[in-house]
């Protein structure tokens, strides 16, 4: 690649990162803004900058955890608070104080769930507690209690995150990604001299770093149809959706075999191969455009029944298959209707209906079934 090149991908990658985060970011922005602004008229005894802070350090991460993300700032204040007063009261004010508070704080937190923000939201109150005394502790506790108080509001009544379509984002940079992997294998396959397994390792890095963000979608998920009563009714359909992502782990498996058996075949069988690997890439950019849409789904599944038909035998065959496999699991065909396409038993199959949440409008709102940022 180019350095022209390489600045036209980081220019597009920038603004897709801020047209991505714009309506977050806004939100942020706003709710900091309205928490300033309703702790000046309520809490008059001091500036209150940890009211703002608190919002937007709480709506600063992904919108499936910005409720817990509150409850978390709001836990390591008040441990942060009382420890502190108690090793005040023990020590008086010394270095003594300050070093136990913030000692007893942190692993106060990390004996409750060692989670980080809890732990520095502890940390920080402690230090201030013992270096300022216990006025400023409760004034803290009271700006924290308001920040909180409105991320709460915009992150669980004004601008609940939709559980599926959380999931389905995270789902489509997966297959975006895997997409991206074989589409370069298939370029290295035909060219002289290929060399696609050394070739294509920041691209495979690139989906693993996706697949630990899938995970943490779906623990922030789990949490959005647990606690906000908006989503109760979507439990099912999440756990349904849940699963089928959970596949996506074993699909970039398979790619990644796929990428390294092929840099074990000769050029002739490498150039051979090149337009089935290429054919699958197109398989997961469709899924990865409206990974919920059973449309789109159906016709990666027929394709793909049009792909396995064309199947020869051989190491490189072998791994086309897995990944065939892994695609037609994913569409939401079952195992066994995805073996017998892969054994040419069947010509036709249906694939299983995209989870929804009842009395919900559907997260893919757009007519290609792509997610609603």
């Amino acid at each position: 690649m180019t350095a022209a090149e390489r600045a036209v991908t980081a220019v597009s990658n920038a603004g897709r990162r801020v047209a991505d985060g714009l309506w977050p970011v806004t939100q942020q922005a706003v709710a900091a803004t309205v928490s300033w602004q309703l702790a000046v008229g309520v809490i008059h005894h001091h500036d209150p900058i940890f009211a703002p802070i608190t919002t937007l350090i709480a709506l600063n991460t992904d919108r499936g955890g910005r409720g817990s993300n509150a409850v978390r700032f709001i836990v390591g204040v008040l441990l942060g608070l009382l420890v502190a007063d108690l090793m005040v009261a023990i020590f008086g004010r010394g270095y003594a104080a300050m070093g136990s508070a913030v000692l007893l704080a942190l692993l106060a937190v990390l004996a409750i769930n060692g989670d980080r923000l809890t732990m520095a939201q502890a940390g920080v109150s402690a230090i201030i507690v013992a270096s300022s005394g216990n006025v400023a502790g409760v004034n803290r506790v009271q700006d924290a209690l308001l920040g909180a108080a409105v991320a709460l509001v915009v992150s669980q009544l004004l601008f609940p995150a939709h559980p599926l379509a959380l999931l389905r984002r995270s789902e489509a940079a997966i297959l975006a990604e895997l997409a991206h992997a074989l589409q370069l294998t298939a370029q290295s396959m035909s060219a002289p001299r290929s060399e696609p397994l050394a070739s294509n390792d920041g691209a495979l890095r690139a989906v693993y770093t996706e697949l630990a963000r899938l995970g943490d979608a779906r623990d922030s998920v789990a949490a959005a149809v647990t606690r906000t009563p908006w989503w109760w009714s979507g439990r099912r359909a999440v756990e349904r959706e849940g699963l089928a992502a959970r596949h996506l782990d074993v699909l970039g498996n398979s790619c990644l075999s796929l990428t390294r058996t092929t840099a074990f075949l000769t050029p002739t069988e490498q150039r051979q191969l090149a337009p089935e690997v290429r054919r699958l890439a197109i398989l997961l950019g469709t899924l990865a455009a409206a990974p919920g849409s059973n449309r789109a789904r159906q016709r990666v599944a027929d394709t793909a029944i049009g792909l396995a038909r064309r199947a020869d035998t051989g190491a490189g065959w072998s791994a086309i298959a897995m990944v065939l496999f892994d695609i037609l699991v994913f569409a939401g065909v079952s195992s066994e209707d995805a073996e017998a396409i892969l054994r040419k038993e069947t010509t036709a199959v249906r694939v299983a209906p995209v989870p929804r949440i009842p009395g919900i409008f559907p997260p893919n709102r757009k007519k290609n079934g792509s997610p609603s940022r």
